[in-house]
C-alpha cells in the first residue's frame, strides 16, 4: 500500500468561530495535533460549501431552511479555512456540497486508499466521509484527538459509532 493520505476536514471558520451556529467548542484543542499529523503525512484540505439554491435537491432544501445562517455563496468568508491551518491546503482544497468528502476525495486520491482523518465535525462530515471511504474499500484511520465534534458527546459518540467498523475504520 502506497503513503497514507491525511485529510483535514472542513477546517473552516464556520466550524471553528464561536459566534457561529456550527462551531465546535473543540476546535482550537484539534489545531496542533492536525498540524503534527501533516508534518508527517501527503495532506488534502477540504471545505465543506453550499450547493447554489437552484440546484438543491430532497432533504437539502429543508436543511437550509432549517439553517438559513448558512445559506450564502461558496465564496463566502464564512467558509474561509482558518488561518491556523489554511497553510496546509497550499495546492488548493477538495470542496464537496456534501458532509461525505467521499467521492471527491477519489478523484485524488484513488480507488482504495489509506486514509488518516482529521477535522471537524466528528459527528457529521468526519462520520459521513469516515464510512462512505470506508464502503468504498479505504482503509481508515480516525485521529480522535485530531478532531472535533459539535460536543464533546457528540464526539464520542461518533467515534464509538466509527469503531464498529474496524477493521476497515480504526479509531486511535
Amino acid at each position: 500500500m502506497s503513503e497514507p493520505w491525511l485529510v483535514v476536514i472542513d477546517p473552516q471558520r464556520v466550524f471553528a468561530a464561536t459566534d457561529s451556529p456550527w462551531g465546535s467548542p473543540m476546535f482550537g484543542a484539534i489545531v496542533e495535533p492536525v498540524r503534527d499529523l501533516a508534518a508527517r503525512h501527503r495532506t488534502i484540505v477540504t471545505r465543506w460549501v453550499p450547493e447554489a439554491a437552484d440546484r438543491r435537491t430532497g432533504s437539502w432544501r429543508a436543511y437550509f431552511e432549517t439553517w438559513p445562517f448558512a445559506d450564502q455563496p461558496a465564496d463566502d468568508p464564512l467558509f474561509d479555512l482558518v488561518p491556523e491551518v489554511a497553510d496546509l491546503a497550499a495546492d488548493g482544497t477538495v470542496d464537496a456540497t456534501t458532509f461525505g468528502k467521499w467521492p471527491a476525495l477519489e478523484r485524488v486520491t484513488g480507488p482504495a486508499p489509506e486514509l488518516v482523518l482529521a477535522g471537524v465535525s466528528t459527528d457529521c462530515c468526519v462520520i459521513s466521509t469516515a464510512l462512505a471511504a470506508a464502503d468504498a474499500g479505504a482503509t481508515v484511520t480516525v485521529v480522535a484527538a485530531a478532531c472535533a465534534g459539535s460536543t464533546p458527546e457528540n464526539h464520542a459518540k461518533a467515534l464509538d459509532v466509527m469503531a464498529l467498523y474496524a477493521p476497515q475504520v480504526t479509531v486511535v
